[in-house]
C-alpha cells in the first residue's frame, strides 16, 4: 500500500496507460480521479471517473476546485492525456499542429498551474508528466508530437525547480515510454510491430502495466530523492 491515504489525479485515465495507472494506484491505497474525455473502459474501486477536456482552461479550474475541495489535498498528478496527428512536415496542417500542441503541451500546463502551487501550500507532492521516446530522439512524420513531448520534458525540469524553490518537497519527473501495446498500437500491422520490437534490446514491446509501475515508483515515497529527471521506459530502444 505505497500510496495509502493519498489522492491522485490522472489525465487520460479512462484507457491505455492512464487506466493501468489508475487501477494500480487505487490498488496501492490511493483515491484516484481518472480524468478523460472518453468513457472509461472499466470501473475500479476508489477510482472516480471525471469528464474533462484538458484543453479547456475553465473546465480544468473547475475540476481542480472540485477535487481539492473534496479531497483537501492532491498528492499526485499524472499528466498523461495525449494524442497524435501524424504527417510529414511538408504535409503538416495547422489543424494537426495546433491540436497536438494544445492537448499534449498546453493540456499539461492547464492542470499543473493549479495543482503545482496547491502542492506547495499543502507541503509536498509528486507530479509525473508522460513524455515519449519520440520527445527524446524525434521521429519522422511526428514533428508536432515530438515538439510537444520534448516540451513536456522542459516543463518537468522547470517545475522541479519552481515548485520546490521554497524548500517544499514537491517533486516533478517525466516518464518517456517507448512502444507500448495500447489500443493505438493494436491497429498497427503485425510486421510493423515486429520491426518496433526488434529495435529494442529486450526484443519486445512494452505493456501498459510496466509504465504504471514506473509511475508508481515516482509517485511513492520510494522516489523521495528523485526529481527533475526523465525515466526512459523503452526496453533499450536507443542504446
Amino acid at each position: 500500500m505505497r500510496l495509502k491515504n493519498k489522492t491522485a489525479v490522472i489525465t487520460g485515465g479512462a484507457r491505455g496507460l492512464g487506466e493501468a495507472m489508475a487501477k494500480l494506484f487505487a490498488a496501492e491505497g490511493a483515491y484516484v480521479y481518472a480524468c478523460d474525455m472518453g468513457d472509461p473502459a472499466n470501473a475500479y474501486q476508489n477510482v472516480e471517473n471525471y469528464k474533462l477536456n484538458v484543453t479547456d482552461v475553465e473546465a480544468c479550474k473547475k475540476f481542480f476546485d472540485y477535487a481539492a475541495g473534496k479531497s483537501k489535498k492532491i498528492d499526485i498528478l499524472v499528466n498523461n492525456a495525449g494524442i497524435t496527428r501524424d504527417a510529414m512536415t511538408r504535409k503538416m496542417t495547422d489543424e494537426f499542429w495546433d491540436l497536438v500542441i494544445d492537448v499534449n503541451l498546453k493540456g499539461v500546463f492547464n492542470l499543473t498551474r493549479h495543482i503545482g502551487p496547491h502542492m506547495e501550500e499543502a507541503g509536498g507532492g509528486s507530479i509525473i508528466n508522460i513524455s515519449s521516446v519520440v520527445g527524446e530522439y524525434g521521429n519522422i512524420g511526428q514533428v508536432n508530437y515530438a515538439a510537444s513531448k520534448s516540451g513536456v520534458i522542459g516543463m518537468s525540469k522547470t517545475w522541479a525547480k519552481e515548485f520546490a524553490r521554497k524548500g517544499v518537497p514537491v517533486r516533478c519527473n517525466a516518464i518517456a515510454p517507448g512502444y507500448i501495446m495500447t489500443d493505438i498500437l493494436k491497429t498497427v500491422p503485425q510486421e510493423l510491430l515486429d520491426k518496433f520490437a526488434a529495435q529494442t534490446m529486450l526484443g519486445r514491446l512494452g505493456q501498459p502495466d510496466e509504465i504504471a509501475k514506473a509511475a508508481l515508483f515516482l509517485a511513492s515515497d520510494d522516489a523521495s530523492y528523485v526529481t527533475g529527471t526523465v525515466l526512459s521506459v523503452n526496453g533499450g530502444m536507443r542504446l
